[in-house]
């Protein structure tokens, strides 16, 4: 039953006979799993509690940095540094302090998919990269979850429903995951900052209705969206039994590479600081783009952007210690599990923080934009 509060609150939904007191209740009994608090994150997480969604599960292992600040509206900077999850759930508590937030501050990865997922109705795909949208992907066709997934490219965007009583999955659209530079991210290539609110909003809007039942569901349908033209299409694709069946237990474990793999070896500011007065320094590579580069480095870096990287591999040396960095170093991460898995190095380190928090420990002048 509603409080006298949650009347109030949701009075416009009330208001609705397609909603009512009942859609209401459904709302308030709905546990929505949000992977992702960044770009689409934010708005999805924002309008959910809002409508008065239950329980919000959010999922993230990325801090708040700077530059989310362009897109990411749940965020501020007093938000610099805290970890996305954490900060959503905050934010979120102030939209509507009747929601229940449960927070995971960490990336979902192949050990804990299953567990996670399986606590909730409906899975809401906010991430930005391939490995998680397939493996989010077979996790709702093993446990029987809908997944509303979104994505984002530049100035473009595209929705749809997968898995929903019994239509197509993420695999009958896209069977294959690209390869590590077929698939660059906004840190690489930028994005329009109101993008993922337009797209984030619409998957929010799909998630209300799988819940409610209501209407038309973007099952076997991808809405596609320019922002350039405002010009929207929406393509149909079928089911495709033989895709539709890969799950947590059947698919090719390669797809989720990035989320199995062996941890990567890092080191601190201070200890490279100390490395690079020693007698054989390491090697550094700087994977941010021109642009960033020309702004500010660490001096001798060689500066091979993480999109080139598969085609300029020959000119890092295999016998020396190589310590990689971007700005936060989640790029130099990617840059070293493609290096390790495609390519066979053994010698590489990953700089915590990135340059970024070389400047805050060790050069506060040193500009990092």
């Amino acid at each position: 039953m509603l409080t006298p509060d949650e009347r109030q609150r949701y009075q416009r939904h009330l208001q609705l006979p397609e909603i009512g007191e009942a859609g209401q209740e459904k709302l308030k009994a709905a546990r929505v799993l949000v992977v992702g608090a960044g770009g689409l994150g934010c708005p999805i997480l924002q309008y959910l509690a809002a409508a008065g969604v239950g329980t919000l599960g959010i999922a993230d292992g990325d801090q708040v940095e700077m530059s989310n600040l362009q897109r990411q509206v749940l965020f501020g900077p007093a938000d610099l540094g805290q970890y996305k999850a954490e900060a959503a759930a905050r934010a979120v508590q102030r939209i509507n302090p009747l929601v229940n937030c449960e927070v995971t501050p960490r990336r979902v990865d192949v050990a804990s998919v299953r567990e996670l997922v399986a606590q909730y109705d409906v899975v809401v795909d906010g991430s930005d990269n391939f490995p998680t949208r397939y493996l989010l992907n077979d996790a709702c066709v093993s446990l029987g979850k809908p997944l509303v997934s979104g994505a984002i490219y530049k100035f473009e965007g595209q929705v749809s429903v997968f898995n929903y009583q019994g239509g197509p999955t993420y695999r009958c659209l896209f069977p294959q995951p690209p390869s590590a530079a077929e698939a660059p991210n906004c840190s690489v290539i930028g994005v329009l900052g109101v993008l993922p609110g337009l797209v984030g909003c619409a998957q929010a809007t799909e998630t209300l209705k799988v819940i409610l039942g209501l209407g038309e569901i973007l099952t076997g349908r991808l809405w596609l969206f320019d922002a350039l033209t405002f010009q929207t299409r929406t393509l149909r694709f079928a089911r495709q039994p033989e895709r539709a069946a890969i799950n947590l237990d059947s698919a090719d474990p390669a797809d989720y590479a990035e989320l199995c793999q062996a941890p990567i070896a890092s080191v601190t500011p201070a200890e490279l600081d100390e490395l690079l007065s020693s007698e054989t320094p390491p090697f550094l590579l700087d994977v941010r783009e021109l642009e960033e580069y020309a702004v500010s480095h660490l001096p001798s870096a060689a500066l091979i952007p993480l999109g080139s990287l598969p085609q300029r591999v020959a000119e890092l040396p295999r016998h020396h210690p190589i310590v990689v960095y971007c700005r936060s170093g989640r790029r130099s991460a990617q840059a070293i599990a493609q290096l390790q898995q495609d390519h066979g190095f053994d010698n590489l380190t990953n700089l915590t923080g990135g340059i970024q928090a070389w400047a805050e420990q060790l050069d506060p002048a040193m500009p990092t934009a």
